[in-house]
């Protein structure tokens, strides 16, 4: 099965707790569609970011050229990350989400960008 068939789920965990989760599907050819889940209680500072790297890491994320993503309006640091990972990202607030629309970059600009080593310490993803 393809992600075009079924999105997958990615999580960031603190100990057994998942504090950030995201969907992640193959759209068109070269796009990418994920959406950032709202989680209930606590999110742990830098879990949000963590998350966008899980998500950039995720292998149709690599192999993509444009990023269509939905984020919770306000989650400053989701969308913060995202603009760091892709490239003219343009984002516009939409009910209570907000859109983005960036183009990804290709392998040899990712050197530049921060990556999973610049994560948290204790901040794991579940793929």
């Amino acid at each position: 099965m393809t992600s075009k068939d079924k999105p997958r789920r990615v999580e960031v965990k603190d100990g057994d707790q998942t504090v950030a989760a995201a969907e992640v599907a193959e759209h068109a050819e070269g796009t990418v569609r994920t959406s950032l889940l709202p989680t209930s209680g606590h999110t742990p500072p830098g879990s949000r970011a963590s998350l966008v790297d899980a998500v950039m890491d995720q292998p149709e994320v690599q192999a993509g050229t444009r990023l269509e993503a939905t984020l919770p309006l306000g989650d400053a640091e989701s969308l913060e990350r995202l603009r760091e990972r892709t490239d003219d990202a343009v984002s516009r607030p939409a009910g209570s989400t907000v859109l983005v629309d960036a183009d990804l970059p290709g392998p040899d600009d990712e050197a530049d960008l921060p990556g999973p080593d610049d994560r948290e310490p204790g901040r794991e993803s579940d793929r």
